[in-house]
């Protein structure tokens, strides 16, 4: 996560937000890719609070809230009022590699609940129902071509403003814990081009300005927002309790640097 444009190679899906994570605030030394696939279940309310965590604070209440069953898929846990919902993603389809230790906390608007959050969701049950990894990712695919999956059909965001997240990132492409809260706009088939955005890897401050993510497709092409180092260690320090549990919990979601 030279100047960036993410392709469509799977392995450089996130590769411009995992770098911002090295750059900026470090990640923990690079641990053994999970040989185990299968999924464990959160406690209920620790995956509640976990997806929650990817809300500014005030938006919490009100929003609808997706907890998994890995046998199953996702399932209703709390119903909103304000069409934002969120649940943590375990599950990435465009790395057509299975794992039990991705943990993504995120949530979407209305608009981007009913485009993107409903792909988490049937990639979860499709994995849940015995599909492997390449099929899946063939499935999703030819979803999106046929147009069983279409774009947001008007601008939103999705929040991501975790203390916390575990997924793919440098120097070698697997997974690592790391904090980088962010949004991110939807922005469905523009390029860093289309934006006059020049992010570079060398030069993490140019980091610090949108610039564009494509999620594996260019329907899944979002305008990434950091949140700023005051903003990031306030969250850090308000979800401390939050941040012992889930590392007590399981220890690859304890953060570096932290006295847990």
């Amino acid at each position: 996560m030279p100047p960036l444009v993410i392709k469509n190679t799977a392995v450089r899906i996130k590769l411009a937000l995992a770098m911002i994570a090295i750059s900026l605030i470090g990640i923990s030394a690079p641990p053994c890719q999970a040989a185990e696939t299968t999924i464990e279940q959160m406690p209920a309310k620790l995956e509640t609070r976990f997806a929650l965590s990817a809300l500014p604070p005030a938006l919490r209440d009100q929003a609808t809230v997706y907890i998994l069953d890995p046998k199953k898929g996702y399932q209703l846990s709390r119903q909103g009022t304000s069409g934002v919902a969120c649940l943590v993603e375990r599950t990435l389809w465009e790395l057509a590699d299975f794992s039990n230790d991705h943990y993504v906390p995120l949530c979407y608007d209305a608009v981007g609940t009913k485009a993107h959050l409903k792909v988490i969701m049937d990639t979860a049950t499709l994995r849940a129902q015995g599909m492997d990894p390449d099929a899946l990712k063939a499935e999703i695919e030819k979803r999106y071509k046929n147009k069983t999956y279409q774009a947001p059909e008007k601008a939103g965001l999705s929040y991501m403003v975790a203390p916390v997240m575990r997924t793919v990132g440098p120097p070698d492409m697997k997974v690592h814990t790391m904090s980088m809260p962010h949004v991110m706009f939807y922005a469905p088939y523009i390029t860093n081009e289309d934006i006059g955005a020049v992010p570079n890897l060398s030069v993490p401050s140019s980091l610090l300005y949108p610039f564009i993510d494509k999620q594996g497709i260019a329907e899944q092409s979002y305008i990434i927002q950091l949140i700023g180092e005051a903003e990031k260690a306030k969250i850090l320090a308000d979800e401390k309790t939050l941040l012992d549990d889930l590392c007590a919990y399981r220890d690859v979601l304890c953060l570096p640097n932290i006295k847990h």
